[in-house]
């Protein structure tokens, strides 16, 4: 009996992220490596990675320790021009950035007024941008990358594999089911 076929978009951050990481190796290169040797046992899993996606990984990692099957990886963008997307999602992507954009306003207005105080401004400085990376980044989709994972993952009709808590939200809101690291992990180990 023939297995089925398995399509999954892999997202950098599990290779990248330490947390993610873990379930495959302690470095980059390392995890990279042991999840090729596993999907080089599995004739029914094919797994995808839009080039821009796969140009960011490549940028933490020193490619002569990475394993030649790295062109198990196909890399495949994502036909932008071709894939519809439903109104409401950039409706409701809309709403979320311009609520974003007045959180990350409250967070400036908070700290300018430190500095009036006469607060240290290297502590304003640090404590401004974490916040304000926070109120506009986390949870949301903030790059093309992450856009393409999407996009890919909806054409295919895979699964996506992501840490990355934004790019999973707005994932699910197309119906696209999403696998942890540990899950991928579980899904070539079997």
């Amino acid at each position: 009996m023939k297995r089925k076929e398995i399509k999954i978009v892999l997202d950098a951050n599990i290779f990248i992220n330490p947390d993610a990481r873990l379930f495959f190796g302690k470095s980059i290169e390392e995890a990279i490596n042991n999840f090729l040797h596993l999907l080089e046992k599995k004739s029914n899993i094919t797994c995808f990675m839009p080039p821009s996606v796969f140009s960011e990984l490549l940028n933490f990692v020193e490619i002569k320790k990475v394993s030649s099957k790295l062109s198990l990886i196909d890399k495949k963008p994502p036909s932008k021009y071709e894939i519809p997307i439903p109104a409401i999602l950039l409706y409701e992507f809309i709403e979320e950035i311009r609520a974003r954009i007045n959180k990350g306003l409250r967070v400036a207005e908070k700290h300018s007024r430190k500095g009036l105080r006469g607060a240290k401004e290297e502590e304003i400085i640090k404590n401004l941008r974490n916040e304000y990376r926070l109120a506009l980044r986390e949870g949301i989709i903030d790059s093309k990358e992450d856009f393409d994972l999407i996009l890919l993952s909806k054409e295919l009709s895979a699964y996506l594999s992501t840490s990355d808590k934004g790019v999973i939200k707005w994932a699910q809101k197309l119906g696209i089911t999403c696998i942890s690291a540990e899950e991928l992990k579980n899904l070539l180990s079997n």
